[in-house]
This record gives C-alpha cells, structure tokens and sequence, in this order.
C-alpha cells in the first residue's frame, strides 16, 4: 500500500499516543504529509523524528485554538484531505449516579465537542482544496456506542454521539455537493500502551489479559495497526463511495451472544 495516500494531507487528532500515534505512522508510511495535535510534546517529538509528521499542540475541546491548527495546515500545505478526530478520554467517568456534572462536562467536551470541532473544522477546509470540495473525515467512536458500559456513562453516551454526528455531517457534506465523506469507525478492545498497563498493574497479569482478550470471539485484542489501517483505506480514493457509515472492528464482540 505504500504511496497510496501521495499528495494528501492528513490531520490526526489525539496523535501522541495510541490509536493516533499508531495512525500519523500509518498515514506517513502510505504517502500523506501529516499533521497531528495533543498536549504531549515529549512524544510528539519523537514521532515527528519517526514519520516525518508535524505536530501542533492543541486540545480539541479549546474552540478558540482551532484557527491556528487549520491557519499552520493551510500554510504549510494548502489544503485538508484526511481528518481522523481521534482524540478521546473517559478520565474520571463513573456510573450515571455517581458520575459528577464536572467530569461529565470534560468529557463531553473532548469526545463529543472535540470531535464536532474536528469536523467542522476539517469540512470548512476540504470545501475551499484546490480542484475542489474533496476529502474524508473519520471520526474514533467505539464498540460502546452500542454497547453501553454501565460504569463508564458519560465515554458510552458521548461515543454513541460520536456516530450520530458522522451520519449528520455525512448527509449534510452530500446534500451541499461536497465530495466530502464523513465516517464513524467502532473499535473494540485495542492492546494499547494504556490497556497494557492496566494489565502489568492489575496484580494478576495472565488473569486480566485473559478477561480483555476474551471479550472478543476472535479470542484476542485489536491491535493499533488494524485500526491504522482502516483508517488509511477510509481516508484513500478506493474508499469514495462509504460515507455515513459506521464501521465496527472488534473481532465480532458486539456481533451477537457468544453461547454457553
């Protein structure tokens, strides 16, 4: 797939880690010049040296700062093709009784406001690219946008948000004439540097991975590069007639019931 994505640009929201770190490397690989936004500038420096990509620090949910990411994209580059609004957090979530209106509110900012942001954002340039109104936007929803986790109240609500607004601005950017696609891609359980924490710390390590890789029926965690990789062929020309979809990849752990 190398040079697949030549002669676009792409941004990557949420890009110093994880899921986003693991897509401005995949981008980079296949041809797009990337930009990618966080708050980590020790990691970011560090996939600049590894990709090539540019980093710009800026939280998605600060409305005002978003001039100055699509002011550095325009003049560095001149035009928008790949928007990937990944950045996320379930910091502080709790049930819906216990949760509190201040961590629902962060919450809600980065997932659901972060992510109408990116697109909005992201749309207003792809309309204005030389040659005329292209591009494709993703945005990281989840398998919890389905499956809701009673513990985790405000990730789950602002998730399912997340493909609601990729349906709306999917019709919207076709209903203007845009060749501007929008989709929601829904992950399940990804062995992230995060989750692999989580299993080092949780005191019986063969114990915890085994809970996480067996939620799926394929027996195992996603892996970052599957992820990167559907975001690649979503963001490429052999994509350009998806739009408005969900894409679920999570080794079918939300397909159905697995049995007794």
């Amino acid at each position: 797939m190398a040079n697949r994505l030549e002669g676009k640009v792409a941004l990557v929201t949420g890009g110093t880690s994880g899921i986003g770190a693991g897509t401005v490397e995949r981008l980079a690989s296949e041809g797009a010049k990337v930009v990618f936004t966080g708050r980590n500038e020790d990691a970011a420096k560090s996939i600049c040296d590894a990709t090539g990509a540019t980093f710009v620090k800026h939280a998605v949910d600060d409305a005002e700062g978003w001039a100055g990411v699509m002011e550095h994209i325009a003049s560095k580059h001149g035009r928008l093709d790949i928007a990937f609004a990944n950045a996320g957090t379930e910091h502080g979530d709790a049930s819906v009784e216990d949760v509190t209106v201040e961590n629902w509110n962060a919450i809600v900012g980065v997932n659901q406001t972060g992510a109408m942001l990116t697109v909005q954002h992201a749309i207003r340039m792809m309309k204005d690219n030389p040659g005329g109104a292209t591009g494709s936007v993703i945005i990281n929803s989840s398998m919890n946008a389905h499956r809701a986790m009673g513990n985790y109240v405000s990730y789950s609500v602002t998730k399912a948000a997340a493909v609601a607004l990729a349906k709306s601005a999917a019709i919207h950017c076709g209903n203007q004439g845009y060749k501007i696609r929008v989709n929601a891609i829904l992950p399940g359980v990804v062995e992230t540097a995060m989750i692999r924490g989580i299993i080092e710390a949780s005191g019986d390590e063969a114990g915890t991975r085994a809970i996480y890789e067996g939620m799926a029926p394929l027996k195992r965690m996603g892996e970052v590069e599957e992820i990167a990789g559907l975001v690649a062929y979503l963001g490429s020309d052999e994509a350009a007639f998806i739009s408005g979809s969900e894409i679920v990849i999570d080794g079918a752990t939300t397909a159905g019931m697995m049995g007794v």
